[in-house]
């Protein structure tokens, strides 16, 4: 493959693949889809309980008032629960329902039973050639997470994978 072409190619399988393991686990999934937005923060607020809706806007690169949205989304869903910060009374920290890691860790089992018995249907081969590209992977991965300057609406369903911290991530 030329090297002009490989960049567009990784991206363009990547994204493939991300897209196919959130299909395959939505299927006989018994909740109905979240967007990615709504997962980015859901699985920020399980990391990270009691944090303030500012600060996963700022971990997310969202404007203030996308997370406020998705709050509310995710509030009346039963996802999350809202609480005035006792340190800024104008703030809310965020908390999981037990309802919210109930989903989470349903969604977990299964991407790892997906996974698992994918990455066992290829060789010897391609498997040792996957573990040796994750510490390149994850040096993208940061450098992409570097460059993020400016907040993106909380709109759109992440079709370009989700982001906790930096890493990628597939949700419920």
């Amino acid at each position: 493959m030329a090297t002009q072409e490989f960049p567009d190619s990784l991206a363009v399988v990547l994204a493939g693949v991300q897209r196919m393991i959130r299909r395959r686990l939505r299927e006989g999934f018994p909740a109905p889809p979240l967007r990615g937005a709504q997962i980015e923060l859901l699985r920020l607020v399980a990391a990270r309980p009691g944090i303030r809706v500012s600060d996963a806007a700022k971990e997310l690169y969202l404007a203030g008032n996308s997370v406020s949205t998705l709050v509310n989304q995710l509030s009346r869903a039963g996802y999350l629960l809202r609480e005035t910060d006792p340190d800024d009374r104008r703030s809310a920290r965020l908390l999981p329902t037990l309802e919210a890691g109930a989903r989470l860790s349903e969604w977990e089992a299964r991407r790892r039973a997906l996974m698992r018995e994918q990455v066992d249907r290829l060789s010897d081969e391609d498997r040792a050639a996957l573990a040796a590209a994750l510490p390149a992977l994850r040096r993208l991965a940061g450098n992409l997470h570097e460059g993020i300057t400016e907040p993106r609406g909380a709109g759109g369903d992440g079709a370009g994978g989700e982001r906790v911290g930096g890493q990628r991530v597939e949700g419920p």
